[in-house]
């Protein structure tokens, strides 16, 4: 008979932001490295039904899993943490939820009940909980949100049924609060943690550990306040002040204790007690310390208000920098102000780096920037990684410098004459419908010889896509003439997967994807397009 799979459900207080996926990954990270098979998923309230269709600028990223989710952002966190592939099983949104349920009642399932939120909502969310946990030790569960959100509800009472279900024995709670500083009296304040930690119980569920967020470093002092009022033993609270770098949170963790705590708690005693922690040291030690080198990256983009928009594109450089001992110092470029700039302030602004990248985006805001941007690495030989639409811009800017001057996507300029990046015949007039785009894992052939095959040392390569728009293909013949080259090609439609600087022009790194490949990036082991990137910069 298989084992039981032990829960551990991760709920935040006080306020949102506070850290819960990163703890809840820190959790993960640390189980793994004792030898245990983990999975772990995020829950949020949102009434979207995927994360494919919320504001980058409010939310962040959308994370892209290898199935095809269209997930948030904390998915990228866990598949870092757990260097481990997620599928859409891992996010669950309240959207989805909904309309399975609304999808059964339609379809007589129900046999004539009154579906309410308890049971069929909370009964659905848990089938959810339980088949993605399925097969694995340990299934950790981060409840987005703050508790006592109204939408977060549902979620609540589904993990505490869900604990009598599986048995208390099998499930453990982890709860994430924040103590802020009060300046007056210069002291940390428990009050706020206190008070979520008495609102979660009042919903029926008593934590068994206890996570408190701070700015600074709280006195050890405080624990014992928080065990008397939460009823908590001071072994179980776990004080994570911030930290220069988010991967020290696993290390912390498991300098508190509270892992042992968690093994104990759930019966996972057999397995190693020290946990195999020496690569993760290793990549703290290099996040932490000083570095030999300083290379200075521009990223042009259009969402400047959160850098969580870009956070896999940001940790897939830095993880490139910390495996060549740099320190890769990221600057925003506007793009919308380099697209309206004089020639003279784009080149101005161009010499300041090191070499520029431009990720993913969608739609015509900030386009002409990001194509100024590229011309300009093109003919100047400066280093550029495209990625996704920086692969569009980087077709459009060669096929420009090149004599084409409306060379154009239709995404921006339908009515171009030289459409150079267009959708495929069989999604015309499809744009705004569900299932146009390409999401998830393709494969890619590399041309042997080529720059791409030269970082990725193999020519066989599956990588991570989210876009609708693709090269067209009765250009790729004038490819050379423009100064690039297709070095990566879909080998089951034929499709273009990369571009690269033609070998003829010497140029020392221009490399564009219509893949996301910051999305397989680790901290342990740096995506080979970016340890391209950062290389050429050093040399």
């Amino acid at each position: 008979m298989a084992k039981p799979t032990k829960y551990i459900f991760v709920t935040g207080g006080v306020l949102s932001g506070l850290g819960k996926g990163i703890t809840a990954a820190s959790i993960g990270n640390l189980l793994k490295a004792r030898g245990l098979n983990v999975n772990i998923q995020k829950c949020d309230p949102y009434l979207n039904v995927d994360a494919g269709t919320l504001n980058p600028r409010e939310h962040g990223e959308c994370f892209v899993t290898k199935d095809g989710a269209e997930t948030d952002l904390d998915l990228g966190h866990y598949e870092r943490f757990l260097d481990a592939e997620l599928t859409q099983s891992s996010s669950l949104m309240s959207g989805r939820v909904l309309l399975k349920v609304i999808e059964d009642e339609r379809a007589g399932k129900y046999q004539g009940q009154s579906v309410q939120i308890i049971p069929h909502v909370t009964t659905a969310i848990q089938n959810e909980i339980i088949k993605a946990g399925k097969g694995y030790d340990v299934h950790i569960v981060e409840i987005g949100g703050t508790v006592g959100d109204y939408e977060s509800l549902s979620f609540i009472e589904a993990i505490r049924e869900l604990g009598m279900k599986a048995g208390l024995e099998h499930c453990l709670y982890v709860h994430v609060v924040y103590m802020p500083y009060l300046g007056a009296s210069k002291e940390i304040k428990s009050k706020p943690a206190q008070n979520s930690f008495r609102e979660i119980r009042g919903l029926g569920i008593s934590p068994s550990i206890l996570v408190a967020r701070s700015e600074a470093p709280a006195p050890i002092s405080i624990k014992n306040k928080l065990s008397l009022f939460c009823g908590v033993p001071p072994e179980a609270i776990a004080l994570l002040p911030n930290a220069k770098s988010i991967y020290e949170v696993p290390l912390t963790l498991e300098d508190t204790g509270v892992t042992d705590v968690i093994c104990r708690r759930l019966g996972l005693t057999k397995r190693p007690k020290k946990p195999h922690l020496e690569a993760w040291r290793e990549v703290v030690a290099r996040a932490v310390g000083e570095q030999k080198h300083k290379v200075r990256v521009g990223v042009v983009a259009k969402y400047l208000d959160n850098q969580d928009t870009y956070m896999s594109v940001f940790e897939a450089l830095r993880s490139a920098g910390w495996a060549n001992h740099a320190d890769v110092e990221i600057d925003w470029i506007d793009a919308e102000a380099l697209g309206k700039a004089k020639e003279a302030d784009v080149v101005a602004k161009m010499q300041g780096y090191d070499g520029i990248v431009v990720p993913g985006g969608f739609g015509s805001r900030g386009v002409d920037g990001k194509i100024r941007a590229a011309r300009y690495a093109l003919a100047h030989k400066l280093p550029y990684l495209g990625l996704c639409y920086g692969l569009h811009m980087a077709v459009i800017a060669a096929a420009r410098n090149a004599g084409l001057k409306d060379a154009h996507t239709t995404e921006v300029d339908p009515a171009t004459t030289h459409a150079v990046i267009d959708t495929m015949a069989g999604q015309k007039g499809k744009e705004n419908t569900g299932g146009t785009m390409r999401l998830g894992d393709y494969n890619c052939h590399l041309t042997k010889g080529s720059l791409a095959a030269k970082v990725y040392k193999t020519t066989d390569i599956v990588e991570r896509h989210r876009h609708r728009y693709e090269c067209v293909a009765a250009y790729q013949s004038k490819y050379e003439q423009w100064g690039i080259r297709a070095s990566g090609i879909n080998p089951d439609n034929g499709l273009v997967e990369i571009i690269e600087a033609d070998p003829k022009l010497a140029h020392p790194f221009f490399m564009a994807s219509q893949f996301h490949p910051e999305f397989k990036s680790r901290p342990t082991r740096p995506h080979p397009m970016f340890d391209g990137f950062v290389q050429s910069l050093l040399h």
